[in-house]
């Protein structure tokens, strides 16, 4: 199938696995010189690799992805270009399940995510400082010194010699104010942060759903997209004192990367992708800078392609799972379907559930109920 077969020579990612010499032309291709970075890896850093139940995770999900060829076309030219790839669509048609997918193919390692609602800032994807929690502990180190001598009670002629031996020596330095904390303690890489750090292999960062944002947060991340980093202001007061601290990042609070003066740099742009469900417009100084792909909700030819990956489940060769496709299909035109409520069905069928001859209209009513329209 066509989906399948197509292969152009300039693709990075192919949507089919296997992907370690296409990652290895990924790291090595020059960028475009208005999106090269100059960071510089910390080589006491190791961000996650392709092992371990969060790479697990990604590497699932995004290994059932079917991608056709205009979806490679857009997903490639992002790369090439090292932008943000903005996805639009209806719900359910596979989105967020593109990022997955790109991971799982150029093994880029676990997906960061980092899911937006109505009160997210820009602060909340590039780093977390816990101010009130490193003034607490200001406090409590502060209690615990010990305070210096009110005076003496005793009058005893012992104690008596004993203070003047004490006065004719030196004072004794009274005890200063408790040192802060350190600073590293309470600050931690956001999603965004974290994908930014310098590294010579891209992450891949998915912020879900940024049409549901305030209306400042996409014009707010025009910078940190052009400059492929940022500045920790917590940090950069202290440089003079302490130039180069460790904080830790989104996948581990305790992975103490170093982060001097301050300031986050890129080497390598990472995989932004951005999903939309088309419940609001972008400024055009926003969309200038982004890849765009709006993704149709999958035909017939794809959707068997989708249950063969997913579920192993040759839909040509059984004709109850043909019937189902076209339920989802037919069912589709009346309102919106996601695509995993038809995997949902085959897999109840699979599991011989709502088999009685009579459940038919009650079980694609229950499993495939419309998401949009009259009857949602």
């Amino acid at each position: 199938m066509e989906a399948e077969a197509v292969v152009k020579d300039w693709w990075l990612y192919h949507g089919t696995g296997e992907g370690a010499d296409r990652r290895a032309r990924l790291e090595s291709g020059s960028p475009p010189p208005w999106r090269d970075f100059t960071g510089t890896p910390d080589p006491g850093y190791a961000p996650p690799g392709c092992e371990g139940p969060a790479w697990e995770r990604t590497r699932r999900r995004g290994e059932g992805y079917v991608p056709d060829e205009q979806e490679k076309d857009v997903v490639n030219t992002a790369l090439h270009l090292r932008r943000p790839l903005l996805i639009t669509g209806k719900p359910g048609v596979g989105k967020s399940t593109l990022a997955y997918s790109i991971a799982a193919d150029l093994d880029l390692g676990p997906v960061l995510h980092w899911p937006i609602t109505s009160r997210t800032v820009l602060r909340d994807g590039l780093y977390l400082y816990d101010a009130i929690g490193r003034l607490q502990e200001a406090g409590l180190e502060q209690l615990r010194r010990p305070s210096a001598p009110v005076g003496r009670a005793t009058t005893a002629p012992g104690a008596l010699r004993a203070d003047a031996a004490r006065d004719a020596a030196p004072p004794a330095a009274e005890p200063g104010p408790a040192p802060a904390p350190s600073i590293s303690r309470y600050l931690r890489l956001g999603p965004l942060g974290t994908a930014l750090l310098p590294q010579d292999r891209p992450r891949v960062l998915l912020v879900d759903e940024i049409d549901k944002s305030d209306i400042d947060l996409p014009g707010d991340l025009l910078t940190v997209f052009e400059d492929g980093g940022f500045v920790i202001p917590e940090l950069a007061r202290l440089a003079q004192e302490d130039p180069t601290v460790a904080i830790g990042t989104d996948d581990d609070p305790d992975a103490a990367v170093r982060v001097s003066q301050g300031r986050v740099q890129c080497r390598y742009f990472p995989v932004v992708v951005l999903t939309s469900n088309g419940e609001r417009d972008f400024p055009p100084a926003f969309l200038r800078r982004c890849v765009r792909l709006h993704l149709e909700p999958p035909g017939e030819e794809k959707l068997a392609l989708i249950v063969r990956r997913r579920l192993g489940i040759d839909v040509e060769a059984g004709g109850e799972y043909q019937e189902l496709v076209r339920d989802f299909i037919d069912r589709a035109g009346d309102g919106d379907l996601a695509t995993d409520q038809l995997l949902n069905a085959i897999q109840l069928r699979l599991a011989g559930a709502w088999s009685a001859p009579g459940d038919r209209d009650r079980f694609l009513k229950t499993v495939m109920q419309h998401l949009t329209g009259p009857t949602a």
